[in-house]
């Protein structure tokens, strides 16, 4: 099959899908590997490095001549025009809320597989996870350095030190992003209150954590209270296919600390607060009830060695299906693969965003995929 490789887009996107290791597999398995001349860029990848892999370094516009299209990020706008007719794409999609976009790209007969939705056997997200895992630990740096006087923060220090307390961080969400941010909060000394959607997720994190953190469950009472009294909120909460609940009302932010600071991780699907909205890691903060935002899409870019190197192990085996057996067998033998189909051919697979777009939903099953 032949496989393209694109070059990112979306501002401030260093990552890269595949790197030069994982290319190199595709390629001793016999695929066409097309890897847009500069791909590598932002992870120190150069195109000899890819050439050395065995792939072909084309024109950007020519990587999207694929019948199989993995890249990082969601098509951006413009993209869909590059998509070949009936092509499949492989990469995170972020469909929810885009209406628009999934008309462009179900009109071009697209494949659409959404790496936030595929599953493994255990029901885990093993496409998401290590972003989630990064884009966690990440948020309590940010965090750190945004409470400081000159980043235009309250001034706290995370870890506290003799004379003064540690900073309150409330973390909303028990996944991979939520829990990691906990433990690193929790690490640097600071006082940490995970809440959770469900008892299941909360005893999960007192069964990792311990009496690291304190865990409860995310009632509208309990999210106040311990908002009020945080210097740094990490929202982590993530619901497949559907936007995020905006656990944080304006009216609550409006009382929070004033230079405390939301680290919005969820901002992919709108954001745990009302008064977050999608930023860049050029322009990443702004302030909304004098409280700081940091609401950038793609933070593991800020870190893109590591957030390629992750990806591409996590990418590369369903990669290797995909191209080995065909899009259709592939899909067909398994079925946490299947879940991540958004768009099958340019219909609409997922119902959420069917009736978002304004068009049929028809879901796909194994007969579809003789």
């Amino acid at each position: 099959m032949r496989i393209g490789i694109p070059r990112e887009a979306k501002e401030g996107e260093r990552r890269v899908a595949l790197d030069p290791a994982a290319a190199a597999v595709l390629s001793r398995d016999g695929h066409e590997v097309r890897v847009a001349a500069g791909a590598g860029a932002g992870i120190d990848a150069g195109d000899d490095a890819y050439r050395a892999a065995g792939t072909t370094i084309v024109a950007p516009a020519e990587a999207w001549e694929a019948g199989l299209v993995v890249k990082v990020k969601e098509i951006q706008p413009g993209e869909w025009n590059s998509l070949a007719k009936g092509s499949t794409l492989f990469s995170f999609q972020h469909l929810v809320g885009e209406p628009g976009l999934a008309r462009h790209v179900a009109d071009r007969g697209v494949t659409a597989i959404a790496y936030e939705m595929v599953r493994d056997a255990f029901g885990g997200f093993p496409l998401l996870a290590p972003m989630s895992v990064i884009a966690g630990r990440l948020a309590i740096q940010v965090g750190a350095h945004l409470l400081t006087l000159p980043a235009g923060g309250n001034g706290t220090l995370l870890s506290g030190c003799p004379g003064t307390a540690p900073a309150r961080v409330l973390v909303l969400g028990g996944g991979h992003a939520g829990t990691n941010a906990a433990e690193v909060a929790a690490a640097m000394g600071a006082r940490v209150t995970v809440l959770t959607r469900s008892d299941s997720t909360r005893d999960a994190v007192r069964a990792r954590l311990g009496a690291a953190v304190e865990a409860g469950i995310a009632t509208p009472e309990e999210i106040d209270r311990h908002a009020r009294e945080a210097d740094l909120v990490v929202g982590a909460v993530f619901i497949p296919g559907a936007p995020t609940p905006k656990l944080l009302p304006r009216t609550l932010v409006a009382r929070m600390k004033p230079g405390s600071v939301i680290v919005d991780i969820s901002i992919d699907a709108g954001g745990v607060a009302e008064t977050s909205r999608p930023t860049t890691h050029a322009d990443p903060v702004f302030v909304e009830e004098g409280v700081l935002h940091y609401c950038v899409p793609n933070m593991p870019s800020a870190v893109a060695r590591a957030g390629a190197a992750a990806l591409s192990a996590a990418v590369l085996p369903y990669a290797r299906a995909l191209a080995g057996k065909g899009i259709a067998r592939a899909l067909r033998e398994d079925a946490g693969l299947r879940a991540g189909v958004l768009l099958w051919r340019g219909r609409f697979a997922h119902e959420g965003i069917a009736a978002e777009a304004g068009r049929p939903f028809v879901p796909l099953v194994p007969g579809d995929l003789a």
